[in-house]
């Protein structure tokens, strides 16, 4: 069924002339938004008023609640359109106001989330936070509309306490951005010791009932598993690599994943990884498919790169543009109701396929008569059902009395039955617009899938987005944009562009060995370090040194749901520099380590994906040079059994003797006079700080690499 918006017959507002979805979603509310701009300012400033600022994105489910109990209320819109001049702004095209303003939240109330609400002065000084709000006040919630009189009786007689208010909550935030520069939080620099007390500080919030991390709600922050990955390659302590595969399976099991569909959505609201929010994320997809194509790496389990498979055959089918890039989130609403695209009932599930096997597909994803989705509300059972699963089906099909293959074929044959089904449903509305950082993950997550599970079709879904990146998200001076829509790429690109597409076209160039992208991921990564890079302190700030101003220019470092900049970048650093042997890009990693290193302080468990990054440096691997032949069957296979295992600190360079080998060469002048005469395909380690040694063949190359490589003096 077209997921295409009918045509809306309402009065327009100015957000009618966006891009961006989410605020398209609000181009026909009667409050008269602007979207972030000058204009808005200068009319503030004019009128006297305050502003009203929203924040959300076009997936959130909140938002829309609030958009239907207040910003689509005539009497509500009338009131806030009165007060103040209002703002929308979509967090995922606009990071940099997003990130500045749920600070100052986070700041005044403890806490943060979507929809954010800011009223601030006409001179972007907030003196007011909060997120979802009610139209009416009542169960100890301010109402939107209680708000509005409120500010509106200040602003009229006490104006000068609320600009006060405004200035000293940026002075504070000023202060927290700078103190955590320079306030002494943990150890001058990182070490062994990090990482050691990174791992503790995981591993003691693990779930070893449900697998995760904490309680409710519980988010897959994949970045946790890869660096527990690491931490067991290094110490070949099997209980870590049981954290990794329980919650990898549990996730694949529960509620969140979509089981009809494929792909995960966005978290868990429980501890048990049953009851999602439903939206889907192309960063989550991009980021899983990562964690399970390690864990299948590490193990060889089957049951890791059949999940690594389903998620990426979700994304090429449901967020593929037909432009090569892809599109951004699926919303978690349909018809107004979160979820109910993705709810059955038993009775439909019989009604679909049939009675018999109907209440196979009950039984394997555990529906029941009196469904196991309960009302928000209410609390109530409503029916309706998340399919899930409580046990593999090689587990099951002992139970069922059949056998694992024949009952695995007849639960595929159903579910793409049921897909067909659900399909002529109400769908959730796409978020089509195609973001440069969610993009670069997503390149990354296909090209290691491509190399990892010998894939040319998902390595060629890879160099597509690539070339679209590359291509169409640039603006006319060549510089990187945010981005892209209807045709147009727009929005200065932040630091996660360049982060998180430098680190696609690393995978890419490991999965393909083609110069060029290598050579785009050392061009990217200058134009990157010429305008976001602190001088002084080290480590990139999130906005471009001539970007617009805002109340302060962060420096990221948290790895949240999605790892930071400056995390990603550590890794990033370091490979290249491993691939090209330039001094200056590892001292640059260094620079930024230290830089990050008193922000970090006593809790590295929040920046578990700089921790792989630091784990990467001090336990550094061989670099492996393959002189040979492109498409030549012995150093084709050498390349895939490189790519089929699991060597976080390897990076593998390839000397094509082919009409590329000179480009390459000059990308890697320590590899310079490393590659054989004659057919065939020469192996060489590079062990850090000594001489390449050569390698007979792919057995003693393979022998040599199994050992773990420790750190120094471990």
């Amino acid at each position: 069924m077209s997921r295409e918006p009918k045509p809306d017959r309402r009065p327009a507002n100015r957000l009618l002339q966006e891009k961006s979805p989410y605020l398209l979603q609000h181009a026909h509310n009667p409050v008269d938004w602007f979207p972030w701009g000058e204009e808005a300012f200068a009319r503030a400033k004019s009128e006297g008023k305050p502003v009203f600022l929203s924040i959300g994105y076009s997936t959130c489910h909140w938002c829309h609640v609030m958009e239907r109990e207040s910003f689509e209320n005539p009497e509500v819109a009338e009131l806030l359109n009165r007060v103040f001049v209002p703002i929308k702004v979509d967090r995922e095209e606009r990071p940099d106001i997003d990130g500045v303003y749920m600070a100052v939240c986070q700041m005044l109330t403890g806490s943060g989330g979507w929809p954010l609400t800011i009223v601030m002065t006409p001179d972007k000084e907030p003196f007011f936070a909060a997120t979802y709000l009610p139209p009416g006040s009542g169960y100890g919630r301010l109402g939107l509309t209680d708000l509005a009189q409120r500010i509106e009786k200040i602003w009229a007689e006490r104006r000068e306490e609320a600009l006060e208010s405004g200035a000293n909550v940026v002075l504070a935030l000023k202060g927290e951005q700078a103190g955590a520069e320079v306030e002494e939080k943990g150890p001058a620099d990182l070490d062994r010791v990090t990482l050691g007390l990174a791992f503790r500080q995981v591993a003691s919030r693990f779930d070893q009932v449900y697998g995760g991390f904490g309680q409710a709600p519980k988010f897959p922050t994949p970045h946790n598993l890869t660096f527990l990955l690491r931490h067991w390659r290094r110490t070949g302590d099997e209980r870590v690599l049981g954290m990794v595969q329980k919650t990898l399976r549990a996730m694949r099991r529960g509620g969140v994943f979509d089981q009809v569909g494929l792909g995960f959505h966005r978290y868990s609201t429980d501890r048990e990884w049953l009851l999602p929010h439903f939206e889907k994320m192309l960063y989550d997809q991009a980021l899983l498919t990562l964690a399970y194509l390690e864990a299948f790496q590490a193990t060889g389990d089957p049951f890791h790169s059949r999940v690594a498979r389903e998620v990426t055959g979700y994304v090429l089918r449901d967020l593929a543009d037909q432009g090569g890039g892809f599109h951004s989130a699926e919303d978690a609403d349909s018809e107004g109701v979160e979820g109910k695209y993705y709810l059955w009932t038993v009775k439909e599930l019989e009604e679909v396929l049939g009675t018999e096997e109907g209440r196979l597909a009950a039984r394997v994803w555990n529906a029941e008569e009196e469904g196991n989705f309960r009302d928000e509300a209410s609390g109530r059972r409503t029916g309706a059902n998340i399919l899930h699963l409580k046990e593999d089906l090689e587990e099951l099909a002992p139970d069922l009395g059949m056998e694992p293959e024949k009952l695995g074929l007849k639960i595929e044959s159903i579910r793409e039955r049921l897909l067909v089904f659900r399909s002529g449903r109400v769908r959730p509305s796409l978020d089509d617009k195609v973001l440069t950082d969610w993009n670069g993950l997503m390149i990354a997550a296909l090209a290691r899938a491509g190399r990892t599970l010998a894939d040319r079709d998902l390595v060629a879904a890879a160099v597509r987005a690539a070339e679209f990146s590359l291509a169409k998200l640039r603006d006319g001076r060549g510089r990187l944009l945010h981005r892209f829509r209807d045709g147009e790429a727009a929005v200065r690109a932040f630091a996660d562009d360049y982060a998180f597409l430098t680190w696609g076209l690393i995978e890419l160039h490991q999965a393909t060995h083609r110069p060029r992208w290598l050579k785009d991921a050392l061009d990217l990564t200058e134009e990157f370090t010429a305008h976001f890079w602190d001088q002084e302190e080290g480590a990139f700030f999130f906005t471009a040194g001539d970007a617009e101003e805002l109340l302060v220019r962060r420096k990221e470092a948290y790895d949240g749901a999605l790892p930071s900049a400056n995390s990603v970048s550590l890794l990033n650093l370091l490979r290249l520099a491993g691939l090209t042997g330039r001094d200056d890009l590892e001292e640059r990693a260094k620079k930024l380590r230290r830089g990050l290193a008193p922000r970090i302080g006593r809790a590295p468990m929040a920046h578990t994906q700089l921790m792989s990054g630091l784990d990467f440096e001090l336990a550094p691997g061989p670099g492996v040079v393959v002189a040979g032949t492109r498409g030549e069957e012995e150093t084709e296979s050498l390349l895939a059994g490189l790519g089929s295992r699991f060597l976080p600190q390897v990076v593998v360079l390839f000397l094509d003797r082919g009409p590329e080998g000179e480009e390459t060469r000059a990308l890697a002048p320590w590899a310079r006079d490393l590659a054989a005469p004659g057919k065939g395909a020469a192996v060489f380690l590079r062990p850090p700080g000594s001489k390449p040694v050569p390698v007979s063949g792919a057995e003693e190359l393979f022998r040599l690499l199994e050992p773990k490589w420790p750190h120094p003096n471990q």
